[in-house]
């Protein structure tokens, strides 16, 4: 039985409940691609793919719109897969199991796909449609958005037709998006040499859990807590006043993501153990204050376990400890440009021991001034080149410089205005859209992204508002209608 199956609108709904019973995690859309081309030829509607992955399903004008310009509508195949640490759940093989509750549609224990499983299923819709008086339509669904853009980076001109693209990527109802944030990584790796467990220690695993977490461009200037910073900073302040060995730090997942969750393994003497654990809880005490309004769900708790193979030596626990304390994370300036937006920012997003012998920090920087990426992303750099680590950058991606002037911008407008009785905001959004890419094989295609209420993106408490789903889909209907 469907669980959404009493949805309206019903035909988005039983697309996207389709779309989450296939596996889609980032770099593994082979099973998704071939659901797509399946739903396109089973509608007998044109697809094609490109080398990449892309793929493309155009749908012909209803009968007397076909003089109307060529509207692509966008959406990525890919979704974010994260979980909570006690949910068993292989994005690779797993359907995502749905829940509807207090009108929202969430997941059980995992990010839900909503991002950005919702436009898809708003193109299926429009493409099986039989009521819609639109022109010729594509539907362009790219591939691995979520982790390296590289489905857009691969976009080939002459893939498009389109005159006009609709990015259905967004995730404020109400809110109309026409820029947004370029991005870089920052990756570094601190080495460091393995030591002999003291004799006489113990071993104790801390834990930080329970964070929000949410997205690195939406949420970045929410003030919620990043559970890298929190951990390092304990584990940095009590290095100072115990004999502690650091045998483990592994916290966060993706670039994308603020950190919620982080652990480490450290070892003390037996002798110390009491008067670490008595600090740990006040430091416990000190932070579930900082983040009571902002992270009411932060844990930090600890265990004792099995004393590990090694620890690392004391000069390399030092330059990491030092070097993530260093590492800015959050808002770095807010924009001249547009009132209360996120000009430039980094994401803390991961902290891993990879291989025999190297820590990986990964970092992203974003901004909606180039210049500024950068300048972000070698202040990165400095603060690891100082730690002695080995950096390096992604390619990065460019941003979406806004104009005002776009004729689908006020078509959308002004739909908006006559559905809704009121203005629509109008901003830019520090997420990072492929709309930059578009523009650079594209430069005369005119953009504008929306779509329905999404919260918690890339973290399992991803939910998508029911009721603004039904009002995002009755928006795209009456664009598609208005455009001449």
């Amino acid at each position: 039985m469907k669980v959404l199956g009493q949805l309206q609108p019903q035909p988005l709904w039983d697309y996207f409940e389709e779309i989450c019973q296939v596996p889609r995690p980032s770099k593994k859309e082979e099973k998704i691609i071939k659901y797509m081309v399946g739903f396109a030829r089973a509608n007998h509607l044109q697809v094609k793919t490109d080398d990449s992955g892309n793929v493309l399903i155009t749908k012909p004008a209803a009968k007397g719109r076909e003089g109307a310009p060529v509207v692509v509508l966008q959406s990525h195949l890919d979704m974010v897969g994260e979980k909570n640490s006690g949910k068993v759940h292989d994005f690779e093989k797993d359907p995502i199991e749905l829940i509807i509750e207090d009108g929202w549609v969430t997941a059980n224990g995992t990010t839900l796909g909503a991002d950005c499983g919702i436009g898809m299923a708003a193109s299926m819709a429009v493409l099986t449609s039989t009521g819609i008086q639109h022109g010729p339509i594509e539907c362009l669904f790219t591939v691995d958005e979520e982790t390296g853009l590289s489905g857009a980076f691969a976009l080939q001109q002459g893939f498009l037709n389109g005159d006009i693209l609709l990015n259905l990527d967004s995730e404020d109802e109400g809110e109309l998006f026409i820029g947004c944030a370029g991005g870089i990584d920052t990756v570094a790796g601190i080495p460091y040499q393995k030591e002999s467990v003291p004799a006489g220690s113990i071993a104790v695993r801390l834990s930080v859990t329970g964070l929000l977490g949410g997205h690195s461009g939406d949420d970045i200037h929410k003030g919620r807590g990043n559970a890298n910073k929190i951990l390092n900073r304990f584990i940095h302040e009590a290095s100072e006043n115990y004999s502690i060995g650091l045998a483990e730090f592994n916290g966060g997942n993706l670039r994308n993501a603020i950190a919620r969750e982080a652990f480490a393994i450290v070892v003390v003497p037996a002798s110390e153990k009491g008067g670490l654990i008595d600090d740990f809880n006040k430091f416990a005490v000190k932070v579930a204050f900082e983040y009571e309004k902002t992270d009411p769900n932060l844990k930090l708790s600890f265990g004792e376990v099995e004393l590990p193979g090694f620890i690392m030596d004391t000069k390399s626990r030092d330059t990491l400890l030092n070097a993530l304390s260093a590492c800015p994370h959050g808002v770095l300036e807010m924009s001249s440009r547009m009132e209360g937006m996120v000009e430039t920012s980094s994401n803390l997003a991961s902290v891993k021991f990879e291989g025999a012998n190297e820590i990986l920090i990964t970092t992203s920087q974003r901004s909606e001034i180039e210049s500024r990426k950068y300048m972000a992303a070698q202040m990165m750099a400095s603060v690891f080149h100082l730690a002695g680590a080995k950096v390096s950058h992604s390619d990065g991606y460019p941003g979406w410089t806004p104009n005002t002037g776009s004729k689908i911008l006020n078509i959308a407008v002004d739909s908006y205005k006559k559905l809704f009785g009121k203005e629509p905001v109008v901003r830019s959004i520090h997420a990072g859209l492929e709309c930059g890419l578009f523009l650079e094989k594209y430069p005369e295609l005119d953009m504008v992204s929306f779509g329905p209420t999404i919260l918690g993106a890339h973290s399992p408490d991803e939910r998508i508002n029911i009721e603004s789903t039904k009002k995002f889909w009755e928006h795209l209907v009456d664009i598609l209608e208005n455009i001449n």
